[in-house]
Protein backbone atom coordinates (compact mmCIF):
# COMPACT_ATOMS: atom_id res chain seq x y z
CA UNK A 1 0.00 0.00 0.00
CA UNK A 2 1.27 3.07 -0.99
CA UNK A 3 0.37 6.65 -0.14
CA UNK A 4 0.50 10.33 -1.53
CA UNK A 5 1.61 13.25 -0.02
CA UNK A 6 -1.26 15.81 -0.16
CA UNK A 7 0.61 18.50 1.54
CA UNK A 8 1.75 19.80 5.36
CA UNK A 9 2.66 16.21 6.44
CA UNK A 10 -0.72 14.62 5.43
CA UNK A 11 -1.17 11.28 2.88
CA UNK A 12 -4.41 9.80 1.62
CA UNK A 13 -3.71 5.87 0.20
CA UNK A 14 -3.49 5.92 -3.63
CA UNK A 15 -6.01 2.98 -3.82
CA UNK A 16 -8.84 4.87 -1.97
CA UNK A 17 -8.61 7.90 -4.92
CA UNK A 18 -11.15 8.02 -7.11
CA UNK A 19 -10.99 11.92 -8.25
CA UNK A 20 -8.83 14.95 -7.74
CA UNK A 21 -10.52 17.87 -8.88
CA UNK A 22 -10.96 21.70 -8.43
CA UNK A 23 -13.31 23.61 -6.11
CA UNK A 24 -14.79 26.47 -8.59
CA UNK A 25 -17.97 24.54 -10.32
CA UNK A 26 -21.27 24.14 -7.92
CA UNK A 27 -21.87 20.50 -7.97
CA UNK A 28 -18.31 20.04 -5.97
CA UNK A 29 -18.96 22.60 -3.30
CA UNK A 30 -22.36 20.94 -3.00
CA UNK A 31 -20.66 17.53 -2.44
CA UNK A 32 -18.36 19.29 0.71
CA UNK A 33 -21.17 20.40 1.86
CA UNK A 34 -22.76 16.80 1.32
CA UNK A 35 -19.78 15.33 3.09
CA UNK A 36 -19.70 17.70 5.66
CA UNK A 37 -23.51 16.99 6.73
CA UNK A 38 -21.98 13.21 6.55
CA UNK A 39 -19.63 13.88 8.88
CA UNK A 40 -17.20 12.50 5.72
CA UNK A 41 -14.91 15.58 5.62
CA UNK A 42 -11.25 15.92 6.38
CA UNK A 43 -9.93 19.43 6.00
CA UNK A 44 -6.62 18.82 5.86
CA UNK A 45 -5.61 22.86 4.33
CA UNK A 46 -4.43 23.79 8.08
CA UNK A 47 -6.53 27.07 7.27
CA UNK A 48 -5.50 27.60 4.30
CA UNK A 49 -7.01 27.94 0.67
CA UNK A 50 -9.06 25.07 -0.29
CA UNK A 51 -7.67 24.17 -3.82
CA UNK A 52 -8.26 20.39 -4.58
CA UNK A 53 -10.68 18.21 -3.65
CA UNK A 54 -9.41 14.77 -3.15
CA UNK A 55 -12.65 12.09 -3.07
CA UNK A 56 -12.17 8.60 -2.11
CA UNK A 57 -13.90 5.32 -2.94
CA UNK A 58 -15.57 5.22 1.05
CA UNK A 59 -17.10 8.80 -0.25
CA UNK A 60 -15.03 10.49 2.20
CA UNK A 61 -13.96 14.34 0.71
CA UNK A 62 -10.33 15.17 1.66
CA UNK A 63 -9.71 19.54 0.77
CA UNK A 64 -6.49 20.01 0.22
CA UNK A 65 -4.37 23.67 -0.76
CA UNK A 66 -2.44 22.24 -3.00
CA UNK A 67 -3.22 23.07 -6.79
CA UNK A 68 -5.35 19.88 -8.36
CA UNK A 69 -2.37 19.79 -10.71
CA UNK A 70 0.06 19.70 -8.21
CA UNK A 71 -1.80 16.25 -6.21
CA UNK A 72 -2.31 14.99 -9.44
CA UNK A 73 1.76 14.82 -10.82
CA UNK A 74 2.74 13.50 -7.33
CA UNK A 75 0.06 10.89 -8.10
CA UNK A 76 1.52 9.92 -11.29
CA UNK A 77 4.95 9.69 -10.21
CA UNK A 78 3.96 7.45 -7.03
CA UNK A 79 2.37 4.83 -9.58
CA UNK A 80 5.42 4.98 -12.09
CA UNK A 81 7.37 4.33 -9.10
CA UNK A 82 5.49 0.79 -8.73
Amino acid sequence: MSFLNIGYGNAVSIDKIVAIVSTGSAPIKRIIQDAKDSNKLIDATYGRKTRAVIITDSNHVILSALQPETVANRLYSEEEEE
